[in-house]
């Protein structure tokens, strides 16, 4: 597995990484614990050292299942997971990015992965109520006391990755970015990270799973699958958004590869401190996605596909109104 650096000074970790959230949480089909476990060992098996995860997935939940995955291969691994939210009664309520909350979830955080120190600590969506020099003033001291190696935001703002850089420098950005969505290119976000040395953690990077060909207007989402929610799942917008997969195909196939593949591929393609973390739960899907990292895209085939791709309209919104609301502040 190739490695990238997250930064100019972050964690090196491999190529790409692995998100967790899936395992057990959003998509409608969680996994039992020990078949969890052991596709996360899986992937540490096959090269993979990044794993993603956070408190509200669950909540609490995905945070002990990846501590017990990795524990044997603590020194191998590096763990990212998020704060940013009021838990009540299973259920978030509401942002909190409070100083005091960032130190509570922290030390909690601690106990459920069963580590002494997170190597990524996000904030999982930009709190309004709370100045972002607040925010990374309390993970400059966590940092100072051992408990956190390095600081990331998820879904900011590129003058809001500035005033954080300014108080505790930014390892990492987690924001969605892949061939259906992307933001990053346009709204500041890929011109912050070379600026400042901020490596790009692209989540959702198979569009949800839309992007691996495997989903069409008649795939039935189950009722607890968020995906339900979003405008780009409904039939009439998978119909259209179906243009994209039979262009990944057509490029799959004159690669020997698969549209998953080459979606990843086209990420890892566009900067070198771009890591994706794609989820699954499946292992042939783990192995598929590994393998991404093996697949070229010349400067022509890169060309040809903007070129392609400028031809095609993305029909419907990544997130309802309320959702897209917390990105990019």
């Amino acid at each position: 597995m190739e490695m990238r650096r997250l930064g100019k000074s972050g964690p090196e970790v491999s190529s790409v990484g692995f998100g967790c959230m899936g395992l057990n949480f959003s998509y409608g089909h969680a996994l039992d614990k020990a078949e969890a476990i052991s596709l996360i060992r899986s992937a540490v098996e096959r090269g993979v050292t990044f794993f993603d995860t956070a408190e509200v997935y669950g909540p609490y939940t995905n945070e002990e299942l990846v501590g017990e995955a990795l524990k044997p291969f603590r020194d191998k691994v590096v763990i990212a997971t998020k704060f940013g939210f009021n838990i009540h009664n299973g259920k978030m309520a509401g942002m909190n990015s409070r100083p005091e909350q960032i130190k509570k979830v922290c030390n909690a955080s601690l106990k459920r992965l069963g580590v002494e120190t997170i190597d990524l600590f996000y904030q999982h969506r930009v709190d309004p109520e709370v100045p972002i020099e607040d925010v990374a003033g309390a993970v400059s001291e966590l940092i100072a006391e051992g408990k956190v190696k390095y600081f990331g935001l998820s879904e900011p703002g590129a003058a809001t990755v500035r005033r954080a850089h300014a108080v505790q420098p930014v390892t990492a950005l987690q924001n969605e970015y892949s061939l259906w969505t992307r933001g990053p290119e346009t709204n500041g976000i890929l011109d912050v990270c070379e600026e400042l040395g901020i490596g790009l953690v692209p989540y959702s990077p198979l569009g949800k799973g839309f992007l691996t060909g495997a989903m069409n207007k008649d795939t039935p989402l189950g009722e607890d699958d968020f995906r339900k929610l979003l405008p780009r799942f409904t039939p009439e917008a998978m119909e259209k958004n179906q243009a994209l997969i039979d262009l990944l195909a057509k490029i799959a196939g004159e690669k020997n590869a698969t549209p998953a593949q080459i979606a990843l591929a086209w990420l890892l393609a566009q900067k070198p401190w771009i890591v994706p973390i794609p989820g699954t739960t499946k292992l042939h899907r783990l192995e598929e996605n590994i393998a991404s990292a093996n697949v070229v895209l010349t400067q022509p085939d890169l060309l040809s596909l903007a070129e392609a791709l400028s031809a095609i309209d993305i029909e419907g919104e990544r997130y309802p109104e309320n959702l897209l609301a917390t990105t990019g502040r």
